[in-house]
């Protein structure tokens, strides 16, 4: 399956969503921000990058942003609480897959993560 990198400051959230992923094969690491998610992705590949959209230290949107630039390949999904973020982020189109909006059932994060999976990596 995947290596899915999962950016998310909420302990809860993140742990949900790194167990549920793992029963459904994929392997992840999960990070509490994006400048720990860039480390990560310098350290190591992965195929996905699921991050939250708001987040310290750096958000979701600028690490989509250095993310797609520096690793063309790497899909990446987003998630978010917000509507207005969610907003934000549709102007990313070109970079990320969707926006997941939260909450979510753990069916709807397998089905976005594996319709990212199958998906082109961004232009």
């Amino acid at each position: 399956m995947a290596r899915i990198l999962i950016a998310e400051d909420e302990q809860s959230v993140r742990d949900l969503v790194a167990r549920a992923l793992q029963l459904h094969g994929h392997e992840t690491k999960a990070v509490i921000d994006g400048s720990r998610a860039l480390e990560a992705l310098l350290a190591d590949d992965y195929d996905l990058l699921l991050t939250d959209i708001v987040m310290p230290v750096m958000d979701g949107i600028a690490l989509a942003l250095k993310a797609s630039r520096d690793y063309p390949e790497l899909r990446i999904l987003m998630m978010t609480g917000y509507a207005e973020e969610k907003r934000r982020a549709h102007n990313l189109d070109v970079l990320i897959h969707e926006v997941l909006m939260k909450p979510f059932t753990v069916d709807e994060l397998v089905q976005s993560v594996e319709q990212t999976l199958k998906a082109e990596p961004a232009e």
